[in-house]
């Protein structure tokens, strides 16, 4: 699986521990964040992940803030992407049952490294459930 990445300062140690889980499991990762702690804009990492995800370039993205909110918004402006602020490993797993997300974004402010970890992988191993809720999700997009 192909998995695209991109962080600002505050999550730039987030992104090498998940770089390593992800790169372990056999995932090709594409790396789009800064790897330094030196302050960033973080719309300037976050388009090209979803720029990514929305060309089919890769399967799934993973984006990391400060809060995740800003990020979250950046990402979520791309047309085809479905990004879920994720803080817990029962919303990841929601977010992409439910919602059929594409990119989680992560609060690197509020969750430990190893809980980031941990939720990118329940990410990107848990599966859309369709049925009641391809509906809700054919009627996100703007058309």
């Amino acid at each position: 699986m192909k998995i695209a990445i991109g962080n600002d300062h505050a999550g730039t140690d987030y992104k090498k521990a998940i770089v390593v889980m992800l790169e372990t499991k056999g995932h090709e990762v594409i790396n789009h964040g800064t790897d330094t702690t030196t302050s960033v804009d973080y719309p300037d990492f976050a388009h090209p992940v979803a720029l990514d995800v929305e060309s089919k370039k890769v399967n799934f993205g993973v984006v990391i803030c400060g809060s995740g909110n800003g990020i979250a918004m950046t990402v979520n402006k791309h047309q085809g992407i479905r990004g879920a602020l994720c803080w817990t490993n029962e919303i990841a797993t929601l977010s992409r049952q439910h919602n059929d997300a594409n990119i989680i974004a992560i609060p690197a402010r509020f969750t430990a490294i190893t809980q980031a970890v941990e939720m990118v992988a329940t990410f990107i191993e848990t599966d859309f459930e369709a049925g009641r809720h391809a509906d809700r999700v054919d009627k996100i997009a703007c058309r």
